[in-house]
């Protein structure tokens, strides 16, 4: 296990592994930690090892933020396109 504590961002991170992530007592020690940092207002995120792929969890990953940038960068170019249409019917109208 390894806690992680960062206080400019009033944030814990919690890393745990697979087998620490199975043990109960383990788990239940945790709560004075939760309940100590969240009276300071601290967010408390507790990281379980995964049982995945490693390589093809970052690849999807890595796939998925690749493809949302792309929508995003169309939306953020389609805006102007649409401003400039709204302002050529209006002066039409006229």
């Amino acid at each position: 296990m390894e806690i992680e504590v960062k206080d400019e961002e009033k944030q814990v991170n919690i890393w745990l592994t697979r087998a620490e992530s199975q043990d109960q007592a383990l788990l239940e020690s945790l709560k004075p930690i939760y309940k100590k940092y969240k009276d300071k207002k601290y967010l408390v995120a507790v990281f379980h090892s995964g049982k995945g792929n490693m390589k093809e969890s970052i690849r999807d990953l890595l796939i998925y933020n690749k493809t949302r940038l792309r929508e995003l960068e169309m939306e953020r170019e389609k805006q102007p396109v649409e401003q400039k249409q709204r302002v050529v019917k209006r002066e039409m109208a006229r």
